[in-house]
C-alpha cells in the first residue's frame, strides 16, 4: 500500500514527486513512456524562471535528478484503470495491481490529428508531430508546418534552421503565438506564411512528396512540394483510463486545490482543465496536488 501514486512523469508529476518525498509520503511515480513528458522533445524553452534558455530534455533531466535525489521511486508501467475500493485507490497496471491512499493524475496530453487524407498513411514517412524529434531528417528539404499557436511557430522557427524552405499554413489571418516568437518567424528568410490556408491532403509514394492546401478565401487548391508535414493543431488529454469528471475536450475538471470529483484523486498539469499549458503552470499544479494529497492521507485512517 502506497500513500501516493503519481501517474505521469512530466513536469507536474515530477514536481508532485519532489513535494511528496519531502512530506515523507510513501510514493511511487509510474510512467508508461519516457520521464519528462511532451516538453522533453521541445528544442528550446525560454520562459521557465531561472533558465533564460534551455532545451526541453535538459530541463527535464534536472527535474528527474532533483526528484531522485529525494528518493522518488519511478517505475515504467501502463495504468489501465483506477478503481475506488472504499478510501483505497486500486490501479490496474501492466504489471498487476497497485494500491494507494491517494492518486495524482499527471498524464499530460498528446498532439491532435487532423484526420486529412494521407495523414495516417504517411505518419512516420514524412508526417510528424515533433519537429525536434524528426527535423534532422529534413536537412535542406522543403517542409510544411500546420498550425498557428506557440508550438507551431516555435517548431517552424526550429525547422527553418534545418530545412531548405518552411511553409506555415494557418487557417486564420493572424497567428496566436507570443509576439517575440512572431518576430522571429517574420525575420526567418526561408519561412513562407500561408495565412487563411488549411491542409487538405498529404500526397506521396513511399514517403511524403506534396502537401495539398486550400485557400479559405478563394477556395483554390494548390500543391506544395514538401517532403515533410509537421502538424501542431492542439492536443488531446491522456485521461481515458480514469472515470473522473471531464470537460468537453476530455480534460479532467478540478477545483483550485487540484481535487477531482473522486475523493483522494487529484489532477495536475496538461491533463486537467486549465487556461495555460506551460511547464511553469504544471509545476504549480504538481506542488498543490502533492500538498493536498498529503492532507488527504493524514485525514484518513486506512
Amino acid at each position: 500500500m502506497y500513500d501516493l501514486v503519481i501517474i505521469g512523469g512530466g513536469p507536474a508529476g515530477l514536481t508532485a514527486g519532489i513535494y511528496a518525498q519531502r512530506f515523507r509520503l510513501k510514493t511511487i511515480l509510474v510512467e508508461r513512456e519516457l520521464v519528462g513528458g511532451q516538453i522533453a522533445v521541445s528544442d528550446l524553452i525560454e520562459n521557465y524562471p531561472g533558465f533564460p534558455s534551455i532545451s526541453g530534455p535538459g530541463l527535464m533531466e534536472k527535474f528527474e535528478e532533483h526528484a531522485k535525489k529525494f528518493g522518488l521511486e519511478i517505475k515504467y508501467l501502463d495504468v489501465m484503470n483506477v478503481i475506488l475500493d472504499g478510501n483505497v485507490k486500486v490501479l490496474n497496471t501492466s504489471e498487476g495491481e497497485v494500491r494507494a491512499k491517494a492518486v495524482i493524475v499527471a498524464t499530460g496530453a498528446k498532439p491532435k490529428r487532423l484526420g486529412v487524407a494521407g495523414e495516417k498513411e504517411y505518419t512516420g514517412k514524412g508526417v510528424s508531430y515533433c519537429g525536434t524529434c524528426d527535423g534532422p531528417f529534413f536537412k535542406g528539404l522543403n517542409v510544411m508546418v500546420v498550425g498557428g499557436g506557440d508550438t507551431a511557430v516555435k517548431e517552424a522557427i526550429y525547422l527553418s534552421k534545418l530545412a531548405g524552405k518552411v511553409y506555415v499554413a494557418h487557417r486564420r489571418d493572424q497567428f496566436r503565438a507570443e509576439k517575440v516568437l512572431l518576430e522571429r518567424l517574420d525575420s526567418a528568410e526561408n519561412i513562407v506564411l500561408l495565412k487563411s490556408h488549411v491542409l487538405k491532403e498529404v500526397k506521396g509514394d513511399t514517403i511524403v512528396k506534396k502537401a495539398v492546401v486550400q485557400d479559405l478565401k478563394t477556395g483554390q487548391l494548390k500543391d506544395i512540394d514538401a517532403e515533410g508535414v509537421f502538424i501542431f493543431v492542439g492536443i488531446n488529454p491522456t485521461t481515458d483510463f480514469i472515470d473522473a469528471q471531464k470537460d468537453a475536450g476530455g480534460f479532467i475538471k478540478t477545483n483550485q486545490k487540484m481535487e477531482t470529483n473522486l475523493p483522494g484523486v487529484f489532477a495536475a498539469g496538461d491533463c486537467r482543465t486549465t487556461p495555460l499549458l506551460q511547464v511553469a503552470t504544471a509545476v504549480g499544479d504538481g506542488a498543490i496536488a502533492a500538498y493536498m494529497a498529503e492532507a488527504y492521507v493524514e485525514a484518513f485512517k486506512f
